[in-house]
């Protein structure tokens, strides 16, 4: 499968925005590059994108010094799992992590963030269809993990979710901006390659889109 260009997710992204009455500059276009070719990810960066998303730290790791390096600062995002043993690598390295999503983590992120001065943007993941397989915390439980996520200082700046595969997702984008606005969150990161536009009519601030940029990932 071949990808679209970036300049076409850019423009189906901003008039999904338009139709619901928002600001195109209120909607992010992360562009996922999990284990996606270098050169796949070093043509988009030459097209001057600068906001990308890698699920694993330990492949971000690999491949981001080299790119800010040469691109100057570059936003990167943690959108997939994150081991507590792994937190302290993932704060110093990406600008905002999606998927904060259980009490341990919360005081683990605290801890670190008080040691090393400084925290990336958070959103707590959410799993709106309460699968058992699926990371997130359950709805019932989102609350409560986001007072102690403040109540630790940490810097929450919205919710994050996955719909289930096979389920209409506009209940779970609507479920998920309703728990922002209760909870006075202003981020909402959902949508992707298949959905993003019926996640941006229901305010979303962040999607994540990687098969429609990159294409098919040859490898994961």
């Amino acid at each position: 499968m071949k990808g679209m260009s970036l300049e076409a997710i850019a423009a189906r992204a901003a008039q999904a925005a338009t139709k619901a009455g928002r600001a195109v500059q209120d909607v992010t276009v992360i562009a996922v590059s999990k284990v996606q070719p270098d050169d796949r990810v070093r043509a988009v960066l030459d097209s001057g994108h600068r906001t990308f998303g890698e699920n694993k730290v330990q492949e971000a790791q690999g491949k981001w010094p080299g790119f800010r390096a040469d691109f100057g600062h570059v936003a990167v995002h943690l959108i997939g799992p994150l081991q507590t043993n792994k937190a302290r690598a993932a704060m110093d390295l990406f600008d905002a992590i999606h998927t904060v999503d259980r009490p341990k983590l919360v005081h683990t992120m605290a801890r670190l963030a008080q040691d090393m001065g400084r925290c990336p943007d958070l959103f707590i993941q959410v799993n709106t269809g309460a699968e058992p397989q699926k990371a997130g915390a359950l709805p019932e439980e989102t609350d409560s993990l986001i007072a102690s996520a403040r109540a630790a200082d940490l810097p929450v700046r919205g919710l994050m979710c996955i719909p289930p595969v096979d389920a209409d997702p506009a209940p779970h984008f609507a479920m998920l901006a309703d728990m922002a606005a209760r909870n006075g969150l202003s981020g909402l990161s959902m949508g992707m390659s298949d959905d993003f536009e019926v996640a941006i009519a229901h305010g979303a601030t962040h999607i994540r889109v990687g098969s429609a940029i990159f294409g098919a990932r040859t490898t994961g």
